[in-house]
């Protein structure tokens, strides 16, 4: 009787573990932007010199017209 309380007890305390761990854990894909975000791409190309200016806000009007 005595160990069958041990493993109720170890099954209970390892639940509770896992369960502080998960809620504890920050949460990553929350904090990053989406990577497929075509504004997100176009601030990175931007910012990277691949495109100039004047493609970068053509570009981004472009994308802010509703179809």
């Amino acid at each position: 009787m005595r160990t069958i309380l041990v493993l109720v007890g170890l099954i209970i305390i390892i639940s509770c573990v896992l369960i502080l761990v998960r809620t504890w854990t920050p949460r990553r894909t929350q904090e990053l932007p989406p990577a497929d975000n075509p504004r997100e791409i176009l601030k990175r190309r931007y910012a990277a010199g691949e495109i100039d200016e004047d493609e970068y806000l053509r570009r981004m009007s472009g994308l802010s017209q509703d179809w």
